[in-house]
This record gives C-alpha cells, sequence and structure tokens, in this order.
C-alpha cells in the first residue's frame, strides 16, 4: 500500500502537466500538409498549385506552430534570428517532406 500513494501522485502530476505546445503544433500542422496530398491528387493541381493551396489551407497550423517553436527556442536562450531561423528550417522539412511525397504520387508510371 506504502507504493500506490507515489504512484498516484506521479499519474496525477503527469496528467496535470501542460501539453507540448511544441509536440501539439507539430503534429497539427504535420497532419493539416499530410492531408493536403489526396485533395491536390484528386484535383489534378499542378506542383506549384499544390504547394501555393496546401500552404494557404495551413497557414493557421504553420503560424501556430511556428510560434511554439520560437517560444521555446527563446525561453532556452536563442536569440529572436536564430530561434526564427530553427522556425524556417523545421517548417520548410515538413513542406519539403510533403512535396516530395506529393511529386512521387504523381509520378508517371
Amino acid at each position: 500500500m506504502i507504493f500506490i500513494a507515489p504512484l498516484m501522485l506521479l499519474v496525477t502530476t503527469a496528467a496535470a502537466a501542460p501539453a507540448d505546445p511544441v509536440g501539439m503544433g507539430r503534429k497539427a500542422y504535420s497532419q493539416c500538409l499530410s492531408a493536403q496530398i489526396q485533395p491536390g491528387l484528386e484535383k489534378k493541381l499542378t506542383l506549384g498549385d499544390f504547394q501555393t493551396d496546401m500552404k494557404k489551407t495551413c497557414a493557421a497550423k504553420e503560424t501556430a506552430f511556428r510560434t511554439a517553436i520560437v517560444a521555446a527556442d527563446k525561453a532556452d536562450g536563442m536569440s529572436e534570428k536564430a530561434a526564427q531561423a530553427d522556425a524556417d528550417d523545421q517548417i520548410s522539412e515538413y513542406v519539403d517532406k510533403i512535396t516530395a511525397e506529393y511529386e512521387d504520387y504523381n509520378a508517371p508510371g
């Protein structure tokens, strides 16, 4: 019985811990980007039109993700410029990945 009380306290504390804004933003943004592939294929969008549509559709999620990254980086001691560059890099990686997937689905053969 002595072990149950500390375990219950640990579980309660973990449940009350605030959610990770960067992780939540990353998940929401990547899901939004991924969700654009099928509609783009159905509309037979060119690569450029797909990228434009994807950016427009996921703009709010991108902003939230960027804000979370910058805030976390600055809390860790990064400068504003470095934090923005980190956000740019992370967002670019997701966009590049989804763009490559779209290209693969559109490849002849």
